[in-house]
Formats: C-alpha cells, structure tokens, sequence
C-alpha cells in the first residue's frame, strides 16, 4: 500500500491558534485550563479549558454557530500553508467531532429547521461548501476516539485509491449540556486534572479545533507518516472502559503489526490519560499488556483539557512536533504513579532522539484507537 504522509496541520486551541504557537506553549507549561465561574456553563464553578468569546467569533458573517467557526478556522489556517487544493476532486474533507452543534438546544428556539442544524453532516456540508470541497465530505462520530479514527479513515481511504488528500479536521465546543452530563457521572474533577497522579479526582474538559492534512503524493516524501492504527471495542460497559485493558492492548498490538514495529521501536507514547480512576487504570493494564511499559509516555489534558472529538487530532499534532523537534513533554499535574500497572509516565521536559509516537484513545461504550506515527 502507498505510504500516507502529513502534509500540514493546525491546532486552534485557548492557548494558540496555530501548530507552532501551542507545541511552545505546551513547552512552556502553559495550560488553557483557568477556573469559570459561568451560570450559563454550570451552577457550580468549574475547571475547564475555553476559547475567550472574540477568539471564537472568526468567520461568523457567514457560519453562525461556534462549533462550525473553529471548524472553517482551523481548515483556514493549515490550507493556507499547504500545498492541497481544496476543489481537487482527489481530495476528501473528512469531519471529527463527538458533539457538534449539540450546544444548539440550548441556546436556540425550537424550530423546525433545529434538528437539521445540530446534525453533524450539516456542519460539515456547510464547510466544504464554504472552502469549495467537490466531494462530499464524510463524518466521523465515534465518542473519545473521534480524531484518532478520522485520521485511519482518511489514510485507509488514500491508500485504497479512491483519493489522494484528505483533511481530516476535528473540534468541539463546552456548554452546559456536554459539562452536565459528565456531572451527572460525577466524573469532573474539582481541580486540573492530573493523569496517572495517585491523587487525581476526574476529567477537565476543554474545547478546541485541529486539522491535519493527510496525502499519498510522493513528492511528500520525507514527511511524518501514519504507519498504521486499529480500533477495537470493549464491549463491555456503556461508559466504562474494560477492567483488564485487553481491548485496547488489541488495538495497539494490530497497530505495532500493521506497522511492522514491536514494542521496542516505539519511542514515545502520547496516552488518553483522562485522569478518571477507570480509564488511566485500564490504560495502563493494556499499556503493560502490550510490552509498553518502559517507553516515555505522557497525556497533554493537563493543557487542554478533555477536548472530545478534537483530542485525537490535536494530542497527534502535538506529539508529531515532540518527534521533529525531540523533545517529550512533561504530564501536567503528575506527580506520584497512581494505577496499578506500571507506566513511566514523563515529568520533566527531556531531550531525546525520537523516530516514533504510538497515540492512543478510548472512549464511551468501549471504543479504543491506536495510530502509530513515524519520521
């Protein structure tokens, strides 16, 4: 199969709102995560990562809901630095969100036009109209595991022939009825959150953009390229993920093959790492399970948040700089190893010859993802 290389990408987030702006960022340990005192977002104040209201308000003479905005933003910005032809009919726009315009329902009047507004194929038509895409464009809606299975959807689509770009973008936005129902599973930690950390208390949630620009054009060679991914499914739980980790041990085990990689290639893991008790317990099992233990590993919700749909974009992003400019990053609010199988979990900003990244993703009703990059 054609190799599928990264063209371009952007990270549209609270603390940047391009690639280069939020990796120093995040190098800085800067985070977006600020305590909001907000009625409209929850009757209890809260840590979350937000967009500031003029940042977010781009684009809006002619796309009128914030969620489609950081959309048209993000896609501005990485088509703007690559070479990729939007109206190319070799290129498909593929959309990544767990949310959307869900937000909608609160804010807007019951019309009859509300339920095809809040519909995610409306959101992307109306971006691929926007940036003259010919193709229809495709989503992909699958929880936490969203931006990662984007990303395999675009590159299994170049790779069986049928195009030769894809932008894969993803966002979601925080209102009170995405923060409610995390409340209502009692899973939002009262602080930032610490992934991994033996004293850690929750998610944080955040919002944001990202887009990632996927080809199989060889005058691309030398770029970064997606080596391969896998999903799985615990089926298990509704919300809870799998007390053994075996499912998405599965994953990053077809994805080291698919790759043609073992463990010990593997030189930096980007983690979930949601700082809720079941999952980083769960990651870290299937982590072990999967001879991973020893490799550098890191979660960034520490700096964004949980940001749904996006993170598996904007995490991937992140960690493909960590591999052009080796250097791992730090898990923000780390401390002390809290789960039972070990992970050796980074807390300083290190220096290291990089070649490799495994990302990994899980999600509501046990969905689970892994994509390995490489130089």
């Amino acid at each position: 199969m054609p190799a599928v290389y990264i063209v371009a990408d952007n990270i549209y987030s609270p603390i940047g709102t391009t690639t280069t702006q939020n990796f120093e960022r995040v190098k800085q340990g800067i985070s977006g995560i600020k305590k909001h005192n907000d009625p409209a977002l929850s009757d209890e104040s809260v840590h979350v990562s937000l967009f500031n209201y003029n940042e977010s308000e781009d684009n809006k003479e002619f796309i009128n809901s914030k969620f489609e905005r950081l959309l048209v933003s993000s896609i501005k910005d990485v088509l703007a630095i690559a070479d990729i032809d939007a109206t190319d009919e070799k290129t498909i726009l593929i959309v990544s969100s767990a949310k959307g315009n869900i937000s909608l329902l609160e804010t807007d009047p019951a019309a009859p036009d509300l339920k095809d507004r809040i519909a995610l194929h409306t959101s992307a038509k109306k971006v691929a109209v926007h940036f003259g895409f010919v193709n229809q464009p495709l989503v992909v809606s699958n929880a936490c595991i969203s931006g990662i299975m984007a990303i395999l959807t675009g590159a299994r689509l170049l790779q069986s022939g049928q195009y030769e770009n894809a932008v894969v973008v993803g966002a979601d936005v925080i209102s009170r009825f995405v923060l409610s129902g995390f409340q209502s599973f009692q899973a939002i930690s009262s602080e930032p959150c610490k992934p991994f950390d033996e004293n850690r208390t929750g998610i944080t949630l955040g919002e944001g953009a990202a887009t990632m620009i996927l080809s199989t054009n060889a005058k691309y060679a030398g770029k970064i390229k997606v080596l391969g991914g896998a999903v799985s499914n615990d089926a298990n739980h509704i919300s809870a993920p799998s007390r053994t980790g075996k499912e998405l041990s599965d994953a990053i085990e077809r994805t080291l093959s698919m790759a043609g990689l073992v463990p010990d290639d593997i030189d930096l893991i980007s983690a979930h790492g949601t700082a809720t008790s079941y999952n980083d317990e769960m990651e870290a099992k299937a982590i072990a399970l999967a001879g991973l233990s020893i490799v550098p590993t890191n979660s960034l919700k520490g700096y964004y948040g949980h940001t749904l749909g996006a993170a598996g974009l904007i995490e991937s992003i992140i960690s493909i700089q960590s591999l052009k400019q080796n250097v791992i990053l730090p898990t923000l609010g780390f401390e002390k190893i809290g789960v039972s199988s070990p992970v050796n979990v980074c807390t300083a900003l290190t220096p290291k010859r990089l070649k490799t990244c495994l990302k990994t993703a899980s999600g509501f009703g046990g969905c689970n993802a892994a994509v390995v990059f490489s130089k």
